[in-house]
């Protein structure tokens, strides 16, 4: 006798989709409710979605003309930290050899002076956030062809930015041996930044540092404009005692003043 087949239940589609594929969350107001985040999945690949917002003020030159104040915050919840802006010089002004592609990743360098107090460490931070590729971008070369080099003397913070130069052979390659002998070429542009304040918050909040070095340019302004009204002052003077020195002090008359007139 024939052996009977074993029946074989059939499962549509339908229901292995059903079985496989995970709730859909509910959506609100605010968002997507139970929200998976990139990061606590198991992909590879982690999209960083913070941006950087770059905003100044109506009317601005390209040049600055007296006072440059920059702002670096930490959306929403703060720090935040007020520089003020010194020593700015362009590309233009500089006339610099170095050259570099315009969507390559730099290489942030940092001294060691950003690593002695606190709230050097915290502006690092910042700048490393503001400055740095995030991974994984989707216009990010893969390669660094330039640095940007920051450095903390006399308690501001100088920026440099340098070109990457490699030597190259016939063929268009790099030689072997060719990474030692790797030269830095200034780009530009450069500028300074002096903290002023740290702030708790994002644009206020809670003062966290204060610069005790930092003087206003107002007031730089108004003691050279107290020292030149000095200046003025001291002539007006001299030119009185001059006067009055003559009116004591009177000439004799001269025999032959009037020898020579008709």
């Amino acid at each position: 006798m024939a052996k009977k087949r074993k029946q074989v239940e059939v499962v549509s589609e339908a229901t292995k989709k059903e079985e496989i594929a995970p709730p859909r969350p509910k959506r609100t107001l605010i968002g997507w409710k139970d929200k998976v985040d990139d990061r606590d999945s198991d992909s590879p690949i982690f999209r960083n979605k913070e941006k950087v917002l770059v905003t100044c003020s109506r009317r601005i030159p390209y040049r600055k003309l007296k006072d440059l104040y920059l702002w670096m915050a930490k959306c929403p919840n703060g720090p935040s930290v007020k520089f003020l802006v010194n020593a700015v010089h362009t590309m233009e002004e500089l006339k610099l050899t170095g050259n570099h592609l315009k969507g390559s990743r730099p290489l942030l360098t940092f001294t060691t002076n950003f690593d002695k107090a606190p709230h050097w460490k915290l502006l690092k931070e910042l700048i490393m956030q503001i400055f740095g590729t995030p991974k994984d971008h989707r216009k990010a070369k893969p390669y660094h062809d330039h640095v940007f080099a920051f450095s903390i003397v006399d308690d501001h913070i100088w920026f440099r930015n340098y070109q990457i130069s490699v030597p190259h052979n016939e063929t268009d390659k790099v030689d072997r041996g060719g990474l030692d002998k790797m030269t830095l070429v200034e780009v530009g542009p450069r500028f300074c930044l002096n903290p002023v304040k740290v702030f708790g918050g994002s644009f206020g909040g809670p003062t966290l540092y204060e610069n005790p070095f930092y003087v206003s340019p107002n007031q730089i302004r108004a003691l050279e404009k107290k020292k030149k009204a000095g200046k003025y002052a001291k002539k007006i003077k001299a030119k009185t005692r001059r006067k009055m020195h003559e009116l004591s002090n009177p000439l004799e008359p001269d025999e032959f003043a009037d020898l020579w007139k008709e």
